[in-house]
């Protein structure tokens, strides 16, 4: 896990200091760059396998030299069958693993490849770089060329730093409208983003960048298991072990995030049946509804780990804010990162990687969005007149609540539906809809040959795992130098959960997430759940009230409004004048604007 740079545009030796250093945060351990035959590799370490200075980076094996950022879970299973091809090996680490995979295979190393990475190969006898980034995104990677090169990192502020390449509007639409900048655009112009699953050929004579996708997640294989329940939950099993097992590899101290829900639960579960000295963690928020630490304990308890409670306050909250556009780079505004930092920098005191639970409710239909689209399915059915009369009547509540659901029962379709649950059904106080460059997985939706949890499963896997979860974990952990590890997102797992049957997903006996609690309950008393789901998220609603209603009120005023692109100023400011008095909650909107001014305010050269 680190920060990697490279470039072949021409560039002194303070300005890549400058660039390695702007993100020093994701790798304190070790840094340096070198330069061959006109390109440049950098790279901050942050040293998990293989602690000897021998592995550090950039790492040269026999004609390559490599950056590499994360980790390759099943690197010793590789090594074994390339020392039995004639490979020799002088380090232990997954880096030198890479590059004789990549001599061996060529393009196709990557599919041999379990892990988080986003890597580059200088291959000087072939002229050029080879790079790739996991297939479920991960690890970031960022990229620009221009007519005198390629430059490429961790995070697209390394890219800007010598430049003013200025602010890409069209990523500013996506993030007002899905609060995240997806994997189709960058927040400055002319910076793209490695795709994830996708590997790249950067010709060094020609300046040619070319990149095809080598893994995709696919709609076709949804729901083809052919076998039993019995049979399903054994081979699930077994995976989801395996998955913990390699990730519970390490030369440092590992831990568990342990929320109390499910997917955390099962993890900790099987990590402290093959680690009796397994130490869990978790946050307690003061907003009793969010709270789940109390469960997290009972269960720690149960399973005998060395269990860390952190407490959550507002004032927590405004100090993440101080750094928060630093760290993550690009405007993000889920407020679940911000109890998360706050956990990655108290877990940090104590291990240097942590096991996490994401990639269970988008693979095993968790999500309370899911169970809502299939209870109104049904109502999408009668004519678009009578949805639109039941609308009028349900709109004259004065209940927030209820005018949403107002507001869906007019949508075309299910789903234009789920694209406005997922972006906010309310846009007025936008100047512009969702560009078409943010809707390229929408066709997803479309599809009529798959069941309707299908196709969300899918689209959320594609969409929100990767551009929220994904960059959510990877800037909140490392802004602390801390390596969040997903078992659930092992690639076999989210395959294998593909093709099952929606019924081993959601059934009577279990309910959402069936087969993972059926699983879990095995190994943890059942009893111990019997509540309803929390969520991992600040009270964001109540600080924008009370807590942060002054800090609010300073950074929002209606001059600075008019300096953030995409919005209609006058509309938005009645939307922060109706949530602080209580009359509906536009928390969501004011979240992501705060942040978006936050980000420009630390960003953007005045």
């Amino acid at each position: 896990m680190c920060g990697i740079y490279g470039t072949t545009i021409p560039i002194d030796d303070q300005t890549v200091l400058a660039k390695l250093d702007q993100i020093r945060f994701r790798g304190p351990d070790f840094s340096a760059f070198d330069r061959s035959d006109g390109v440049v590799l950098g790279h901050n370490r942050l040293a998990i396998i293989d602690l000897d200075p021998r592995s550090n980076q950039p790492y040269s094996y026999l004609h390559l030299r490599i950056v590499f950022n994360g980790e390759i879970y099943n690197y010793r299973a590789i090594k074994d069958a390339l020392i039995k091809r004639g490979y020799t090996f002088r380090t232990f680490s997954d880096t030198e693993v890479i590059c004789a995979a990549y001599l061996e295979y060529q393009e196709n190393c990557v599919d041999h490849f379990n892990g988080m990475f986003a890597f580059v190969i200088h291959d000087n006898k072939a002229k050029k770089l080879f790079g790739a980034r996991d297939r479920l995104g991960k690890k970031p990677f960022y990229y620009y060329i221009n007519n005198r090169g390629l430059e490429f990192a961790s995070q697209p502020s390394q890219i800007n730093l010598d430049k003013d390449l200025g602010l890409n509007d069209e990523a500013i639409n996506g993030y007002l409208h899905q609060s995240f900048i997806n994997d189709e655009s960058c927040i400055f112009k002319g910076v793209e983003k490695l795709m994830a699953g996708h590997s790249f050929n950067y010709h060094l004579d020609s300046n040619r960048f070319q990149c095809k996708r080598y893994w995709d997640i696919n709609l076709d294989s949804s729901g083809t298991y052919v076998g039993d329940y019995g049979d399903a939950k054994k081979t699930l099993n077994s995976l989801i072990t395996d998955s913990i097992r390699i990730r519970l590899n390490a030369d440092v101290p590992l831990g568990i995030f342990l929320s109390g829900g499910i997917d955390s639960s099962l993890i900790a579960s099987i990590a402290a049946s093959e680690n009796a000295k397994t130490k869990t963690f978790c946050i307690r928020f003061e907003d009793k509804v969010l709270d789940e630490s109390v469960h997290a304990k009972r269960i720690a308890s149960y399973l005998g780990t060395d269990h860390h409670t952190i407490t959550c306050l507002h004032s927590d909250g405004l100090d993440m804010l101080a750094n928060y556009s630093q760290y993550f780079d690009e405007p993000f505004a889920d407020p679940s990162a911000i109890p998360l930092m706050l956990l990655a920098k108290y877990t940090k005191q104590h291990v240097t990687v942590a096991l996490s639970g994401d990639g269970g409710d988008e693979g095993f239909l968790g999500y309370s969005r899911y169970h809502w689209m299939k209870r109104i399915e049904w109502i999408y059915k009668m004519p678009k007149a009578l949805r639109m009369t039941l609308s009028s009547f349900i709109n004259l509540s004065p209940n927030y609540r209820h005018k949403l659901i107002a507001e869906g029962l007019v949508q075309k379709d299910l789903t234009i539906l789920y694209q406005k649950l997922c972006s906010g059904m309310d846009s007025t106080w936008l100047s512009e809809p969702m560009s078409n460059r943010h809707q390229i997985h929408h066709h997803i939706l479309n599809s009529d040959k798959h069941s309707l949890l299908e196709r969300l499963s899918v689209y959320d896997i594609k969409t929100y795992l990767n551009d929220d979860i994904n960059t959510k974990v990877d800037r909140a952990t490392m802004s602390y130098a801390l390596e969040a590890r997903a078992p659930l997102m092992d690639f076999r797992v989210i395959e294998f959960a593909n093709e099952l049957p929606v019924n081993f997903k959601i059934n009577g006996s279990f309910g959402q997430k069936a087969m993972l609690k059926d699983l879990l309950f095995d190994k943890v008393p059942k009893q111990l759940f019997d509540r309803p789901k929390a969520g991992f998220t600040l009270p964001i609603k109540s600080w924008l009230r009370n807590e942060l209603k002054e800090y609010l009120q300073d950074n929002l005023t209606l001059p600075a409004l008019k300096d953030i692109p995409g919005l209609v100023p006058s509309k938005f400011k009645l939307m922060v004048d109706a949530h602080i008095s209580g009359q509906f909650n536009y928390s969501s909107q004011i979240w992501s604007v705060l942040i978006l001014k936050n980000w420009i305010d630390t960003h953007v050269k005045r």
